[in-house]
C-alpha cells in the first residue's frame, strides 16, 4: 500500500484509472479547449485537473469541477496580474508544503503519490498558484471593508454565548440565465438600495423565484446560526430596512432585507454537520418540470425515498453529502436553513438554469457550544466577510469575461 494510499484513505485510484492514459499519440491533447479572454485551457489541463481531483475524492462530476475550476483559476490569475500580484516562488512552494500537510504529508510525498496517480507536479503546482494569487488579492482588495465594531461582535457572540440572536429576513432571488446576466445584476443593483419594506417586498412578488414570492418574499423569524455563514455578517452589519449588497449564486442573484432583529434569552443550537439530499430534473423551472416536483414531493417522507426515484438513472442525477455548514454552498444553505427534515425546496438551479435541484433536508446534527474566544470569533467573522466579498467578485469577474469552449 502505497504512503499516499496508507494516509488519506479511501483514494478512487479506480475512477482515476478510468479517465485514461496521456499516450504520446493523443489528439490535440495542447490544443486549446476553453478560451476565457486572453488566455486559453487546454484539454492537457482538463485532463489533469480532472484525475487530481479523482485522486482527492472530490465530489460530483470530477470532468465538470475541473472544467469550472480552471475557468475559475484563469479569471483568479487575471485579476491578480492586473493588480500586479505575483506570488514567488518561495511561496508557491510554502503552499504546496501547507497544502500536502492537510494530508499529513510532506511536500516531495505528495508529489510522489499525485505522481503515482498520473499527476504531473505542475498541475499541483499551477492549482496552488491560482489559490494563493487569489488569495493575497482578496486581501489587498478588501481589507477595508471586513472592519468589525464591538456591537457587531457583541451581536454575533450573542448566538454563540449565553443567548441567541434572530433575524427576521424578506428574501428575492432572482434567475439570471445567460443572456440575462448582465440586466438581473443591473436590476439587484437598484434593489439592494431600497430600504423601504413595501418596495422590496414589490420587487420580491414581481421578481422573485423563491417560493415566499407571494409573501412579498417575507421569511419568518430565523436564528442567525441558522442562516449559512457567509451569510450572517452580511446580516449582522445592516439595520432594520436595509438590503445586502447582490450576491452572485449560481444561475441566480439574491438579495437580502433585514426587517428586524433580536437578542433573546434562549440559547440556539448549533450544527456539527447538516446532510442533505440533491435530485436534479431536466427542464429547470419549466411549468412541467415544476409540477413533476410537486407531485414528487407530494409521495417522498424521507431522503432514502429519493433512492427508489433516482433508480436506474446516472449515479450523478441524486446526490446525498453530510457537511459542515461552512463546506455546503451558500445557496444551497440558505434553503436547508428554511427546511425541516424530510421538507423540499425547489427554488435553486444547475446548469445555467436547464436543471431544477430538488432539494430535501435529511438531518442535522447538533454540536454542543463551547465558550468563545472573542479574537477568533472576530477573526471567523471577518473572514467569511472575505468569502461572501470574494464570492462576489469572482462572479462579478465571470459574468464579464468572454468564456468560449473550442
Amino acid at each position: 500500500m502505497s504512503i499516499f494510499t496508507r494516509k488519506l484513505g479511501a483514494l478512487a485510484l479506480g475512477l482515476t484509472l478510468a479517465l485514461g492514459p496521456v499516450t504520446a499519440g493523443a489528439q490535440n491533447m495542447f490544443a486549446p479547449a476553453i478560451r476565457i479572454n486572453d488566455s486559453v485551457v487546454t484539454a492537457y489541463e482538463l485532463e489533469q485537473r480532472a484525475r487530481m481531483l479523482t485522486v482527492l475524492s472530490a465530489p460530483g462530476n470530477v470532468q465538470t469541477l475541473a472544467r469550472e475550476q480552471l475557468i475559475d483559476d484563469r479569471l483568479r490569475l487575471q485579476a491578480a496580474e492586473a493588480a500586479g500580484i505575483d506570488p514567488s516562488e518561495e511561496e508557491v512552494l510554502d503552499g504546496m508544503t501547507e497544502f500536502a500537510g492537510r494530508a499529513n504529508l510532506s511536500r516531495e510525498e505528495f508529489i510522489q503519490a499525485l505522481a503515482g496517480s498520473g499527476v504531473a507536479e505542475q498541475t499541483f503546482r499551477d492549482f496552488v498558484r491560482a489559490g494563493l494569487s487569489w488569495r493575497l488579492l482578496v486581501q489587498a482588495r478588501f481589507a477595508g471593508r471586513v472592519n468589525l465594531t464591538d456591537t457587531e461582535i457583541d451581536r454575533a457572540l450573542g448566538a454563540a454565548g449565553g443567548s441567541s440572536v434572530r433575524v427576521l429576513l424578506s428574501e428575492i432571488i432572482m434567475p439570471a440565465p445567460p443572456g440575462q446576466a448582465d440586466a438581473v445584476r443591473e436590476r439587484a443593483e437598484r434593489i439592494s438600495q431600497i430600504t423601504s419594506e413595501a418596495a422590496f417586498s414589490s420587487e420580491a412578488r414581481r421578481y422573485s423565484a423563491t417560493a415566499t414570492k407571494q409573501a412579498g418574499g417575507r421569511l419568518p423569524w430565523q436564528n442567525l446560526e441558522d442562516l449559512p455563514p457567509v451569510l450572517r455578517p452580511l446580516v449582522l452589519a445592516l439595520s432594520p430596512g436595509q438590503v445586502t449588497d447582490p450576491i452572485p449564486i449560481p444561475n441566480a442573484v439574491a438579495l437580502f432585507q433585514l426587517r428586524d432583529i433580536e437578542e433573546t434569552g434562549y440559547k440556539a443550537a448549533t450544527y456539527s454537520a447538516i446532510e442533505y439530499a440533491a435530485y436534479y430534473l431536466p427542464g429547470g423551472r419549466s411549468a412541467a418540470t415544476l409540477a413533476q416536483a410537486r407531485v414528487l414531493e407530494s409521495k417522498l417522507d424521507r431522503c432514502d425515498d429519493l433512492y427508489g426515484v433516482a433508480q436506474g438513472q446516472p449515479a450523478g442525477v441524486l446526490e446525498r453529502q453530510t457537511l459542515p455548514p461552512s463546506d455546503i454552498p451558500t445557496d444551497v444553505a440558505f434553503e436547508l436553513s428554511k427546511l425541516d427534515p424530510g421538507e423540499v425546496s425547489t427554488a435553486l438551479t444547475r446548469s445555467n438554469g436547464q436543471t431544477l435541484m430538488f432539494l430535501m433536508l435529511c438531518g442535522r446534527t447538533a454540536e454542543v457550544n463551547e465558550d468563545v474566544d472573542r479574537d477568533q470569533f472576530a477573526l471567523g467573522l471577518r473572514n467569511q466577510r472575505f468569502q461572501s466579498l470574494a464570492e462576489s467578485y469572482l462572479a462579478q469577474l465571470r459574468a464579464d469575461a468572454r468564456i468560449r469552449t473550442q
